[in-house]
């Protein structure tokens, strides 16, 4: 059957449906109404408030009247039952309902009631004539006062005339000759409450009571993230969990040492149940595929230090990936500060280095001189051998997915993998981003963490801010300035830093201020960042270049120019600069009068809470899965019904379901699955693609 086989669907309607996606009869049914009206509260017109209430009224139109010139023309008809009189106005389609509302004749006005004054009110009412016959007026009552199914329009639809009213009519007539076979197992359906696929699409087109399309609609959302959380427990269990890793059951003397005689401070309960995870997934003879969560300060490179002592300590390599050169080269810094008394060789590998350099770095590692490697992500493309690579840390940012991790797996002997995700991410986001890993959160921090004083403030109050700032700075603090772009641009007409910090050089003349910015040379950036830590710079005037990466503990005031521009996720990284030492810290959001609503409520979030977690969801809802991760190439699956923000907690019924399915029907063998196992095995191939496992 073609669409144009349904009556009513021309080429036109056909061409038009095509264009929103509705290519086969089949995808009609599965074209899902945005929302629902609820006609069936019918009350008298004495009944009613007037205060938005919609309702269903039904009576005899005692009188149609058009008035007002232009604009302000409008049809008016008069409502009137046994209790009372209604006001019905129109001011479009005067023409259409001037010629389908008749005095005398029997109605059905359904709409929101206003009162105006004496009069109760409905502007633009749905309208159906009903027959005044005693014998069918039952029967038409029931059929209006129903609940119906609001369908998705646009300006496809506007233009051949497709309405709600026809999608559903079409859509009943296609499931009366669809087959629509089954696959879910009786069990499930059963266990959930859910109804059969069939009676789940009637009752999505022609629900009788909201209970029939919650349902449903339920029950297709679990159907779509069922199926993805079984591909990936089983691609799980197929790839991952069968791959042999290094098993690692010694952990002296670097760690023990680095824990007991290094560390000067107590570990979290947080990192302590983290490297338990970690521990356990080396000694378990498979590799190790962990993602490690924890807000800006929570303690992840302490966790990834211990993870790759461990590495050593059974005689393994390990390797830290960071996205940008800048970054690897604040790790390698900070590595070499932890471990120098433990005498760890530590190589950096970077793009600028001489070769002679180069080719040292790459003896070292085939040799197995080198301990740890740190490096940008490139390493994995490079064409290093290693000794004996045991161990790999990933420092994320959203760049670096299952395909460079399958890489990976070639570096060495399946080496143990741990991502460390740079920004929180809510955990349902996690689970379908990072489904292939295992999950560990940190969610305190180390003690004695002063929480950072967050201030947005508005250009009239800048003098304001250059007093605050001379204060911090003569107590012996530094402070970083964060501008949004290099360059002037004439599309967003921002300060640059360039600027901004010729400005500062004349505004705070006594002290010494840096600029630091992506297009600066590694020599230069890495210059600059020793000058601010070694506080010989004391104002460092910067692009987002240092969100990520830079430790400066006498740092204690954070300015962010032009603050609405900057994602919530940003603005909060930023934030994270500050904070690292025993000085009170501040974070001063600088923002234009004018704002979004949407820049608002991001600078109103980042004032009252500093818990990335919530600062994570916040700005997931505000933009979006797929732009809060920064690409639509994010690797991030796309559902037609599921929301995996707002149905987190059917997504983890999902997963507990698939996990429970593998453990019992590994291969789906049994008969009561054969439907779902026939739907499922092509599902899987294509998620073999996404995974990029083919």
């Amino acid at each position: 059957m073609k669409l144009t086989d349904i009556p009513g669907i021309s080429p036109a309607r056909a061409q038009a449906l095509q264009e929103s996606g509705v290519r086969t009869p089949g995808d009609l049914v599965r074209f899902f109404p945005r929302s629902y009206l609820d006609r069936r509260t019918i009350l008298k017109i004495r009944q009613l408030q007037g205060s938005g209430e919609q309702v269903t009224v039904m009576g005899t139109v005692t009188s149609v009247t058009e008035s007002g010139f232009g604009r302000k023309k409008r049809l008016e008809a008069i409502l009137q039952d046994d209790t009372g009189q209604l006001k019905a106005v129109w001011f479009k389609g005067i023409s259409y309902f001037r010629k389908s509302i008749n005095k005398g004749e029997y109605y059905a006005f359904f709409g929101s009631v206003k009162r105006f004054g004496r009069y109760l009110s409905m502007a633009h009412p749905e309208v159906e004539q009903l027959s005044s016959a005693d014998t069918s007026m039952q029967d038409q009552q029931q059929r209006f006062a129903a609940i119906i199914p609001i369908y998705p329009g646009n300006q496809f639809f506007k233009n051949t005339y497709i309405t709600s009213g026809l999608l559903r009519k079409w859509i009943l007539s296609v499931l009366d000759r669809l087959s629509v076979p089954e696959f879910l197992p009786v069990d499930l359906l059963s266990r959930f409450g859910y109804p059969e696929r069939r009676t789940a699409l009637f009752h999505i087109h022609a629900p009788e009571t909201p209970s029939h399309y919650q349902k449903a609609l339920e029950r297709f959302k679990f159907e779509e993230l069922f199926l993805f959380e079984l591909s990936v427990v089983t691609l799980k269990k197929e790839v991952f969990d069968k791959a042999p890793g290094p098993v690692m059951a010694e952990t002296r003397p670097h760690s023990s040492r680095f824990f007991n005689e290094v560390l000067p401070f107590e570990l979290t309960e947080g990192q302590k149940n983290a490297l338990g995870d970690i521990k356990r997934d080396i000694r378990s003879g498979r590799q190790m595929n962990r993602l490690l969560q924890g807000d800006v300060g929570s303690g992840k490179t302490v966790v990834a230090i211990g993870s790759m002592l461990m590495a050593i300590d059974s005689g393994y390599q390990a390797v830290m990936m960071a996205p940008t050169e800048i970054l690897a080269e604040q790790h390698y810094h900070s590595l070499s500060e932890w471990l120098q008394p433990l005498g760890v060789n530590i190589r950096l590998l970077i793009g600028n280095q001489k070769k002679s350099l180069r080719e040292d770095i790459h003896t070292d590692i085939a040799g197995g001189m080198a301990g740890i490697v740190v490096g940008t992500h490139a390493i994995i493309q490079e064409s290093i051998r290693f000794h004996r690579l045991g161990m790999a840390i990933i420092d994320e940012q959203h760049r670096f997915g299952v395909a460079q991790r399958a890489l990976l797996r070639e570096k060495g002997e399946n080496p143990h993998i741990l991502v460390m995700s740079a920004t929180p991410i809510p955990r349902s986001l996690a689970m379908t981003l990072y489904s292939d890993l295992d999950l560990s959160v940190i969610r305190d921090l180390p003690p004695g963490r002063k929480e950072i004083v967050t201030r947005v403030l508005r250009e009239p109050e800048r003098e304001k801010l250059h007093r605050f700032l001379t204060e911090r700075l003569e107590e012996g603090g530094q402070v970083y300035v964060v501008y949004p772009l290099i360059e002037e641009s004439e599309a967003m007409d921002l300060k640059n830093a360039t600027e901004g910090f010729d400005q500062i050089r004349v505004e705070f003349p006594g002290y010494r201020a840096g600029l630091l910015h992506g297009r600066m040379s590694t020599s230069e950036k890495e210059q600059v960042m020793r000058d601010f830590k070694e506080n010989r710079i004391q104002i460092l005037v910067s692009t987002t270049v240092i969100e990520v990466g830079v430790n400066v503990p006498n740092a204690s005031v954070m300015v962010v120019e032009h603050a609405e521009r900057f994602g919530l996720s940003q603005l909060h990284q930023l934030r994270g600069r500050i904070g690292r030492g025993a000085r009170q810290s501040y974070c001063m959001l600088m923002t234009d009068v004018k704002q979004s609503r949407e820049a608002r409520s991001r600078l109103a979030t980042m004032q009252e809470t500093g818990d990335g977690f919530r600062i994570a969801e916040a700005d997931l809802k505000l933009r979006g899965p797929g732009d809060f991760l920064g690409t639509r190439q994010s690797g991030l699956p796309e559902f037609r019904y599921a929301d995996i923000l707002g149905d987190q907690y059917l997504l983890e019924i999902a997963k507990n379901t698939a996990l429970e399915m593998t453990d019992s029907d590994p291969g789906l063998e049994h008969p009561k699955h054969a439907a779902l196992k026939k739907v499922f095995l092509p599902y899987l191939e294509e998620k073999k693609k996404f995974f990029r496992m083919s």
